[in-house]
């Protein structure tokens, strides 16, 4: 009864916020349906690691002596000293993403990369707020809107805030049906998101073009950003077993089985960085409301890049397919087809805004890459 009554008198108040932050994440997983796979996981693990004497951290427990924790085991094995789980998830990513429709329209790549914008204003007023330089490139990754390219970056450069960053950077990829439509309908037109776009089938890409593709940005990013080789390769060579035709059983397993539990180990894991001591800070709400512009500059930069390339081009692409240039596969695509269905319901914009979305989850992890190039 003694270790009960010793438990209770050594729960923090900070610790108390993060028994609500973990029921707050598992309440959005549950009842909203906000990427639960990771929510719920990490919820959960929030609660676990701020518990008194708690075995799943390493502690020394007095009568007991030195306790080694799982969750912190596996934070140390599979996060901090290889950045393993996060990586082995690009594998399960790119075997789920078909890359036709950005294939069949090529110039969705500019929207990929144009919609990265936010990843360079959040690292500007993270800096500005007197972060750090690499905790100022660690915040502003989250505006890659990739969760895994997130915490990898931020574990790479030694950020203290990864856990704030990772349950910004999941959390906003889980509000995107929220933030976009609001930022997309402030700073476009009806006219303008009534636009029709021609569009290009997805069926004309042929097998070898599908096989090549993932080779190719491969090579190429490896020698444009050297650092990004670990995220684009896994990612190409998860989608490399989709589209080579003769692995289909792994295809399928790296879809679903394996995709699954490196989901469910990193959800968990995460949580290590969530101890109050270093969660329940101001600078955590700085780094949530600096993952919540970049988010919104990330569509701003590309509706607005959308807008000036209509200023010189005949065929008008709709800005709206802008947005869909964030990484949160397929979620923005989503968003896009729906927006432009409110206004037109005969303006189908799925295909153009998966073309942009795929291109920005190559566009994100390239970008995880020259961000550790340049601050690493």
């Amino acid at each position: 009864m003694s270790f009960l009554w010793e438990g209770l008198l050594a729960i923090t108040w900070q610790q108390i916020v993060m028994y609500i932050v973990g029921g707050v994440l598992i309440y959005l997983a549950i009842y909203k349906d906000f990427e639960p796979a990771l929510l719920m996981p990490m919820g959960f693990g929030a609660i676990l690691v701020n518990l008194p004497f708690t075995g799943v951290i390493d502690q020394y427990m007095e009568g007991v002596g030195e306790t080694h924790g799982i969750i912190q085991w596996l934070f140390e094995v599979g996060i901090e000293a290889s950045e393993a789980l996060p990586i082995l998830l690009f594998i399960g990513i790119g075997a789920m993403i078909d890359f036709g429709p950005l294939l069949s329209n090529p110039k969705m790549f500019l929207f990929g990369a144009a919609a990265q914008f936010g990843i360079f204003f959040a690292i500007a007023a993270a800096t500005l707020l007197g972060f750090d330089l690499k905790d100022a490139a660690s915040i502003g990754i989250i505006g890659a809107a990739d969760g895994p390219t997130a915490l990898l970056v931020s574990q790479v450069l030694g950020s203290t805030y990864v856990g704030a960053i990772a349950v910004a950077a999941y959390s906003y990829m889980a509000l995107v049906p929220i933030i976009q439509p609001v930022v997309i309908k402030a700073i476009t037109t009806k006219k303008e998101r009534m636009i029709r776009m021609p569009h290009v089938r997805a069926k004309t890409i042929s097998k070898r073009t599908r096989i090549l593709f993932p080779i190719m940005v491969t090579i190429i990013a490896g020698l444009v950003a050297p650092m990004s080789v670990s995220l684009v390769g896994f990612l190409m060579f998860g989608n490399l077993l989709r589209e080579c035709g003769v692995l289909k059983r792994l295809s399928e397993t790296a879809q679903n089985e394996f995709a699954n539990i490196i989901t469910l180990l990193l959800g968990i894991t995460i949580s290590f960085s969530m101890r109050a001591e270093q969660f329940v800070t101001v600078e955590t709400l700085m780094i949530i409301v600096l993952g919540l512009l970049a988010f919104v500059f990330d569509t701003f930069g590309g509706v607005m890049f959308a807008k000036i390339l209509n200023l010189f081009t005949k065929n008008k692409v709709n800005p709206m397919i802008g947005a869909a240039g964030i990484s949160a596969f397929p979620m923005a695509a989503r968003v896009v087809q729906k927006l432009g269905l409110a206004e037109d319901k005969e303006n189908h914009l799925l295909m153009e805004a998966v073309g942009a979305n795929v291109s920005g989850q190559i566009a994100s992890v390239v970008a995880g890459g020259v961000i550790l190039g340049f601050f690493q």
